[in-house]
């Protein structure tokens, strides 16, 4: 098929660089198709807190980077600095607010020739309390917190790719609500300079997109490399083969704690797939559990995530608390019950898990679990079960939603593809050997 055959929206971020690359169309065409078709699709799905059509196309007609994203629109969570919107982190308190710098990472994704299109609805300081962003794909289903906007504009195709976060399930359980691919990155790999922060050891940049070509091709752009950073040049800059048996790839279909969680249809989903999987005469597969130290992460995460919240938003609870919503409050009244003493002892009990993990990953070069336990719940009943999503955010390994499945309402869920740290680019080239094996030829 023809590029030109299909809608702006139905473009991926390869295709759009690759056009204007090949001088088939200029950046401002693209863009101002992207906002007559935001000013119409937002109006019912209500992903971006901050759209400004004026602010876009200036941006697009100033960036004359011709890097790989080259005239590519990018959604950014509203929990980032940028200097040309406000960054209100989902908060009434921090409305107009506006920080007067990029992040980090936006200008690593600028200098690359992408251009912010706005900010995206975030829950309130990217925790639980939900926004306004509605299913893209139904309406009486949630979204999932967070990175709920930036999800909702890439299903919905206002966006290619999009910036999220994640210091539990935030990008992953969106991503996996909305059928799209998402991808938590190795611990530190992207700057952090310049997004809100709520606790130093779990919070993750991560990054949106519809296929797993343009994942790699933004985490390449938007990530550390070079002398400055002497570990990752070590590891993640080192693309050596992983495969550990006999030149196959070994994965371990890994059951935590959270399996009895999920929902029938999706342990179904798992298993049927992992056969699939072991007729592949590229992988070696094979079943594995957690350990019962490591079934514990989900409440040691908790302790320290509300105690480092009831920290860093002290003031606004302080001076705010009628302007915050109970449930944060009732996680920050928690964290101050926490004693100090607690809170180091959970930090070493963290690094603990990871040498664990470090340990029990050896002899595999892959893992998979369920991404969340069912498709999107209903809106009328919103409860979210334990899943894996906040393991890896934990454990600092890096991990993919793949959208493979659907449930019983014909609504996504997505299998998740982990690896252990730094092994970013291998992970996503196994992702993208799912994808084009299992997804494209469904």
């Amino acid at each position: 098929m023809n590029l030109f055959d299909k809608n702006i929206y139905e473009w991926t971020a390869y295709d759009i660089s690759r056009a204007i690359k090949n001088e088939a169309i200029q950046p401002i065409e693209i863009a101002n198709q992207y906002v007559e078709y935001i000013q119409e699709k937002d109006k019912e799905i209500k992903a971006w807190e901050s759209f400004q059509p004026d602010i876009f196309l200036e941006s697009v007609r100033n960036n004359k980077n011709k890097g790989s994203l080259v005239g590519v629109p990018l959604a950014v969570k509203d929990v980032f600095n940028t200097i040309d919107y406000p960054t209100q982190m989902g908060s009434n308190i921090w409305e107009g607010f506006t920080p007067g710098n990029n992040a980090r990472v936006i200008d690593h994704l600028i200098w690359e020739g992408a251009n912010v299109i706005g900010k995206t609805v975030t829950a309130e300081f990217a925790v639980h309390s939900p926004g306004k962003t509605l299913n893209p794909l139904n309406k009486d289903h949630i979204v999932g917190t967070s990175s709920s906007g930036s999800a909702a504009a890439v299903a919905s195709g206002m966006s290619p790719i999009a910036l999220g976060t994640q210091t539990a399930g935030s990008t992953i359980r969106p991503s996996s609500y909305c059928g799209i691919f998402g991808y938590k990155p190795s611990f530190g790999i992207i700057p952090r300079t310049g997004i809100l922060k709520t606790l130093d050891t779990l919070d993750h940049i991560c990054l949106m997109a519809k296929n797993v070509k343009d994942l790699s091709t933004a985490m390449n752009c938007a990530r550390v490399t070079g002398r400055n950073h002497p570990y990752i040049k070590t590891t993640l800059d080192q693309h050596k083969k992983t495969k550990s048996g006999e030149g196959r790839y070994k994965i371990g279909f890994l059951k935590t704690a959270t399996w009895d969680y999920a929902k029938d249809y999706t342990k179904d989903a798992m298993e049927q797939f992992a056969k699939k999987l072991d007729l592949d005469k590229n992988i070696i597969i094979e079943e594995i559990e957690f350990t019962s130290n490591l079934n514990t992460i989900h409440d040691n995460h908790s302790l320290i995530y509300e105690k480092a919240l009831s920290y860093y938003f002290a003031d606004e609870i302080n001076r705010y608390k009628d302007d915050i919503s109970p449930i944060f409050i009732e996680m920050t009244d928690r964290g101050r019950m926490t004693s100090t003493e607690d809170y180091h002892i959970g930090l070493k009990k963290q690094i603990e898990h990871m040498n664990e993990f470090d340990h029990f990953k050896s002899g595999y070069d892959f893992f998979i679990t369920h991404s969340v336990s069912g498709e999107a719940p209903k809106l009328d009943n919103p409860t979210e079960p334990d899943d894996p999503c906040l393991i890896w955010t934990y454990l600092h390994a890096p991990s993919v939603t793949i959208p493979l499945f659907k449930g019983p309402n014909r609504m996504p869920f997505g299998l998740q593809l982990v690896s252990h740290r730094y092994n970013d680019n291998r992970l996503l080239e196994m992702a993208n050997y799912i994808e084009t094996k299992f997804l494209e030829n469904k």
